[in-house]
């Protein structure tokens, strides 16, 4: 739900979840820059269920070594598990999910820069690879001219 990467995910810790502000600070990004992504509230009542079940420590999601994050390849199997399970046949990663949330973004209206900076992209080429996948639905083009005068772009038909 925020479009981070494996590594991002994994290195999640407790103090990254701002429930006051409903965001999540990534640290430790592919490019060392820190962001902000909004914090679903869906997720955040997923993250408090599993918060009092496992006891997190330092790391949201703990490795098997104590004080090191979950590794890669568990996510990966977590990942496989639920495709399996959900008896989706296409494959599907992990970047799967972070495809379809700027794809789903996109979509919704968010402007490339804004995703550029949710996807925490250095270079706007990167976002723009999902432009070419994106089924924007032209009916709900209006003309800004409309927009000036306070008209709908809902009109009657002729």
């Amino acid at each position: 739900s925020a479009g981070l990467r494996v590594r991002e995910l994994i290195n999640l810790r407790i103090e990254d979840i701002d429930s006051d502000r409903m965001l999540i600070h990534i640290r430790q990004t592919k490019y060392n820059k820190d962001r902000y992504v909004p914090l679903s509230a869906t997720v955040l009542v997923g993250l408090r269920k599993y918060y009092r079940a496992y006891a997190p420590q330092q790391y949201l999601f703990n490795g098997r070594t104590p004080g090191r994050p979950m590794h890669s390849a568990s996510i990966q199997g977590i990942m496989r598990d639920a495709v399996k399970k959900a008896g989706i046949l296409k494959r599907a990663t992990p970047h799967t999910l972070r495809h379809s949330y700027a794809t789903h973004l996109l979509e919704m209206g968010v402007n490339i820069r804004q995703l550029m900076s949710l996807l925490g992209h250095s270079d706007i080429q990167s976002t723009m690879v999902y432009l070419h996948v994106t089924h924007w639905n032209q009916s709900k083009a209006f003309s800004p001219f409309d927009h000036l005068y306070g008209r709908s772009h809902e009109t009657d038909k002729l």
